[in-house]
């Protein structure tokens, strides 16, 4: 198995944008990639473009923007975890040999309103238990009931992230809230209000990755990522877990998988990004990474610990919440930022102490995926 770098990564800003295309949209992210990485396109031998809705074929028309050059270009839908699923497996492509440089693209155009979760018609979509705010919600409830947690706790998260969004020009979210407007927002699904909600996005992601004894021939080695481990799966068949179960298993499941795989433990993880839909989700899974005791995530997040400059920095960016959530882009969204962070390149948010390792959890329809990355 070879060694895989992350040379460069690009981002078109989330938000809402009618009036542009899919290229309008991956045109910019592309370049910026290519550019940040130092390599020309004519280089890529692969491309992994990660979508939802977009029509058939769209990978590509935005790939072929960029030229002609009968690469293989692969389409992957993974609903919410479509690009980091594209990452795993242009990663997945250079460690065995195959090729040498990849490019990694997620991009998406969301309609306003609820997503809906699966494409069966199971009772459970008959019964509206597929709609995702009441699936978190049902688990802040119970975590709520277990630990002492209140509403107020989870809508600090909100505030966090806000505030973090407002130091990202590429956020859809650039303007902080108080905790007072979180929790008068308008109830979704108790104890999750509207300002608790990642908001559904437009956006385009982009990576470029290499083998490291190609990628002297880009850029330096002070600027790249090195992909430490990875871990993807998903839900697996449990006896019922009762009273106590853990409310994240997969995660604590694959999480293991992860450290051993990348030669880590949780206090390594200088800076962290993790799939934030809703704000609970936050705290379940910082617990079940291990980086914080169960049942005191919600009061660590709450009072500070997850802040950029706290002891363990979550969602810099302003993640899902504030970033945005435009489905096929977040995956790939998640990495640029650790590379920026690893890199000392965050502006305002940047995470103080030069930040060593990162790691970015990413869930979807279809698996969830982790990635750990070293400088």
């Amino acid at each position: 198995m070879r060694e895989v770098v992350v040379l460069g990564g690009g981002l078109h800003p989330f938000g809402r944008f009618p009036e542009k295309s899919f290229v309008d949209l991956t045109r910019p992210a592309i370049r910026e990639a290519l550019d940040d990485a130092g390599v020309p396109f004519q280089a890529v031998q692969i491309a992994y473009c990660g979508r939802v809705n977009a029509p058939m074929g769209t990978g590509l028309a935005v790939v072929n923007e960029f030229g002609l050059t009968g690469i293989p270009i692969v389409n992957v839908e993974q609903a919410c975890s479509s690009s980091s699923t594209a990452f795993r497996q242009a990663f997945w492509a250079i460690e065995q040999g195959l090729y040498d440089v990849a490019l990694v693209v997620g991009f998406e155009k969301m309609e306003r309103g609820m997503i809906k979760m699966a494409a069966q018609d199971s009772y459970g979509v008959q019964m509206g238990q597929s709609v995702a705010p009441a699936g978190y919600a049902r688990k802040a409830q119970t975590y709520m009931h277990r630990h002492g947690a209140t509403p107020e706790m989870f809508a600090q998260i909100s505030v966090k992230s806000h505030k973090n969004g407002s130091l990202n020009p590429n956020a859809q979210y650039q303007k902080p809230v108080t905790i007072e407007e979180v929790l008068a927002s308008r109830m979704i699904a108790s104890p999750i209000t509207l300002l608790q909600c990642s908001p559904t996005s437009d956006g385009a992601s982009a990576l470029v990755l290499a083998s490291a004894e190609q990628a002297h021939r880009y850029s330096s080695p002070d600027r790249w990522m090195t992909i430490a481990g990875w871990a993807s799966g998903t839900e697996a068949y449990e006896e019922d877990p009762g009273e106590e179960g853990d409310l994240e298993p997969t995660v604590t499941r694959l999480s293991a998988d992860l450290y051993e795989r990348a030669g880590i433990a949780p206090a390594d993880i200088d800076v962290v990004q993790v799939h934030d839909a809703f704000t609970p989700g936050e705290v379940f899974r910082l617990e079940a990474m291990g980086l914080v005791s169960e049942g005191e995530g919600a009061r660590f997040v709450a009072e500070g610990g997850a802040d950029i400059d706290g002891p363990v920095p979550v969602n810099t960016d302003g993640g899902l919440i504030s970033r945005g959530h435009p489905m096929g882009a977040t995956g790939a969204a998640q990495i640029v930022e650790i590379l920026r962070q690893l890199r000392g390149e965050a502006g305002a948010r940047q995470v103080p102490g030069e930040p060593q390792v990162g790691v970015c959890h990413n869930s979807g329809v279809g698996g969830v995926n982790m990635h750990a990355f070293k400088k």
